[in-house]
């Protein structure tokens, strides 16, 4: 099933977030920090009730199973590692410290993000485009982060007497359907009377309302621009003018009501004030964004147009989604120009440096290539596509011990990597070693949440014949823990 699927039925069930937003259901109630009067409820146990931490968790790792393999998410390295770095931030502010979460991008020019169980959170890469400072951005994750903590889920299924795993998994199943297809979540929704949904407005406002106040006192203790929250509200408010059928996702998805916009304005009179700089990287993964989402010389144009007009925020962010959309025009000799440009401004970051490798893997160049990444990992050991980048490289050159050494090295750093894994495989497979293909394949499907495919990939490579006492030992080891795991998986399943 799409991700997509999961994504709309979650989104139609209850207009707030549904089953998507309404996140984890463990954790402590919610206590307001010294600058925020909140007034939250006693959430008592009645949210530990319906879903227990391990029903989230199985939830959420089947949401998890379709994002990694969904052609809906964006699967950039450097976009994703800024929002869970921007994300976790934010989280280890918030009320609950134990909760993790999981942020991921979809790609979807419509302004929106949504929660979901597990503390999965994904966002468009509309409402990157969208906002206007971090700060915004951060606004709009540290709600998100609020319906988690306040287990808006949990106390939304109690009321509603959606008492089992199996009728939640449905749901949140369904929810990822009706995004891309309205009338696919109507159908799936039919058994949801008129007043059942009424009431879940009812309990959306409320919920609103308290994921403003955490998501507030989120932002205070991180130390961005409370005064973005409001913002953010009155830009969308000034962009729509509610005009019937055009308001942004996250409108519909999150009732925006004059007494919400009220009362966040309200709050942030009596909280301190801070002007916040935008961080490079913020300015950089927006340029990057708007570089990809629409055709490579309608964002040539605009970049070009803004840097003319000397119309942007970051000049260099501008310089830099001015390169990448020449790359994706194939267009390598505007694309040095650009790197040329960006070399005399001294900014030095990883996104730039994957950019001067790419440009040379473009003209054709891979010793040059590797040793721009071999330079650059000295300076950002932990970067995810820095790291990609010369693996892939190194394959591309026929190099698969090189790439081989390279993963290896930085597994410790990425331990639950996937892809990190695929490339081992490849690796492998150039090499002719049965075994270990199948068993870094077999990890890389673990880290994927799908338990099935990891056992049938850690079979093969127990049956493989080329392996040494040592590789054999390991993969029985851990073909046997793997198939535990799945016993524990399909025992669930099965009393659910």
């Amino acid at each position: 099933m799409k991700l997509k699927t999961i994504v709309i039925a979650m989104l139609l069930w209850s207009p707030t977030f549904t089953l998507a937003d309404e996140g984890v259901f463990t954790g402590k109630p919610y206590t307001p920090s010294t600058n925020v009067e909140s007034n939250l409820p006693d959430l008592g146990d009645v949210s530990q009730t319906v879903l227990s931490q391990q029903d989230e968790r199985r939830i959420g790792e089947q949401i998890l199973r379709e994002v990694a393999t969904s052609d809906e998410v964006l699967q950039d390295a450097e976009v994703t590692d800024y929002l869970q770095a921007l994300g976790d931030r934010l989280a280890t502010n918030g009320p609950d410290k134990q909760q993790k979460f999981t942020f991921f991008v979809v790609k979807d020019k419509s302004i929106n993000a949504f929660a979901m169980p597990g503390g999965v959170i994904g966002v468009h890469t509309g409402l990157f485009l969208a906002v206007n400072s971090e700060s915004e951005l951060a606004s709009v994750l540290g709600h998100e982060i609020g319906h988690v903590t306040q287990h808006h889920l949990a106390r939304m299924l109690a009321s509603q007497k959606y008492d089992t795993f199996k009728n939640i998994a449905g749901i949140a199943l369904a929810l990822l359907v009706s995004r891309s297809n309205p009338q696919l979540a109507s159908g799936a929704l039919t058994a949801a009377s008129a007043t059942t949904i009424q009431r879940q407005l009812d309990y959306t406002r409320e919920h609103e309302r308290e994921a403003d106040r955490v998501g507030l006192s989120i932002l205070d203790n991180t130390g961005f621009d409370v005064r973005a929250m409001p913002a953010f509200f009155n830009t969308l408010q000034r962009g729509t003018r509610f005009v019937e059928g055009t308001a942004p996702s996250f409108l519909r998805t999150h009732p925006l009501t004059s007494e919400r916009i009220a009362d966040v304005s309200n709050r942030v009179q009596n909280m301190t004030y801070r002007q916040v700089e935008d961080s490079l990287e913020f300015h950089l993964v927006r340029a990057k964004v708007r570089a990809m989402q629409s055709f490579p010389q309608t964002a040539i144009d605009e970049f070009e147009d803004n840097i003319k007009q000397q119309r942007f925020n970051n000049e260099v962010a501008e310089h830099y989604g001015l390169a990448i959309a020449y790359l994706r025009k194939n267009d390598v000799e505007n694309a040095v120009k650009q790197w040329q440009w960006l070399k005399t401004q001294g900014s030095q970051h990883a996104f730039l440096d994957n950019l001067a490798a790419n440009i040379e893997i473009a003209r054709h160049q891979p010793k040059k290539a590797e040793l721009l990444y071999t330079q650059s990992l000295s300076r950002f050991p932990a970067s995810r596509a820095l790291i990609y980048g010369a693996a892939e490289n190194y394959l591309a050159s026929r190099q698969p011990d090189k790439a081989i050494e390279v993963i290896e090295r930085k597994l410790p750093l990425l331990p639950n990597d996937a892809n990190c894994y695929d490339l081992l495989a490849k690796a492998y497979t150039v090499k002719g070693k049965v075994l270990l293909k199948h068993q870094a394949q077999a990890e890389a499907y673990y880290r994927k949440f799908d338990i099935n495919h990891a056992v049938e990939q850690m079979e093969f490579a127990a049956k493989a014949s080329d392996g040494n006492f040592y590789e054999k030992s390991i993969v029985e080891a851990r073909l046997k823990e793997l198939r535990r795991l799945q016993d524990i998986e399909k025992e669930a399943k099965k009393n659910a």
